[in-house]
């Protein structure tokens, strides 16, 4: 048998390096979809929670049992400043991920900055908010109105704060490691949290703010 037959020449490309590779694209692009879908089924529980949280609101927003009413506790310009920095938030994290996709490193990580400084200046004024309702009496045990306010709009908060600190972790994620695509995948669920939540804040805003002050 010749040596040709035994070993034969590889000056063509390897088939086997073809499938392999193949391989691993599959398996990455399946890992992609299980955790999107994953990612999703969570925001749809949270979006449940956040619904019963809405709902407990319509029953007992109203019950203000002789304490502040919405139109003297809520400061609607404070209220409007705050959502400003939260939708602003969105459109900076927006161009982050643009930035990702092109393979910045260094933006994608200033627009993660930015969108941190305003998510922080967000729970900021939430937390002067509160501060200034609790010094006035008006404590989530005044009322029922109060209370319902103060868990959903606290949850809302406490969401943010987590989101916040993703965006730390997913900062030092991306000095150490870069734009691969492990961090792309990691980024990509944040940003459909952070969207998640102006969505929520748009009907905080418009159901517990809007309409309390003007009914």
């Amino acid at each position: 048998m010749s040596a040709q037959a035994m070993n034969p020449a590889h000056d063509g490309p390897d088939p086997r390096a073809y499938h392999l590779a193949e391989g691993e694209d599959h398996d990455h692009a399946h890992g992609d979809g299980a955790t999107q879908l994953g990612f999703w089924i969570y925001l749809m529980s949270d979006a449940l929670i956040f619904a019963a949280l809405f709902a407990v609101f319509g029953v007992v927003g109203t019950s203000y049992a002789g304490g502040p009413t919405p139109h003297e506790a809520f400061e609607l310009p404070l209220v409007a400043l705050n959502t400003a920095l939260l939708l602003i938030s969105s459109i900076t994290f927006g161009m982050g991920m643009i930035a990702m996709e092109e393979g910045k490193k260094g933006m994608t990580q200033l627009w993660l900055v930015i969108t941190f400084l305003f998510g922080a200046g967000f729970v900021a004024v939430e937390l002067h908010e509160f501060a200034g309702l609790i010094a006035e009496g008006a404590t989530p045990q005044r009322s029922a109105f109060l209370s319902a306010f103060f868990t959903l709009v606290g949850t809302h908060g406490l969401h943010v704060s987590f989101g916040l600190l993703w965006i730390l972790v997913m900062l030092v994620q991306v000095a150490i490691y870069g734009i691969g695509a492990e961090n792309k995948r990691r980024l990509m669920c944040l940003s459909m949290f952070w969207h998640f939540l102006d969505i929520i804040w748009i009907g905080v805003f418009t159901f517990i703010y809007l309409f309390g002050v003007i009914r």
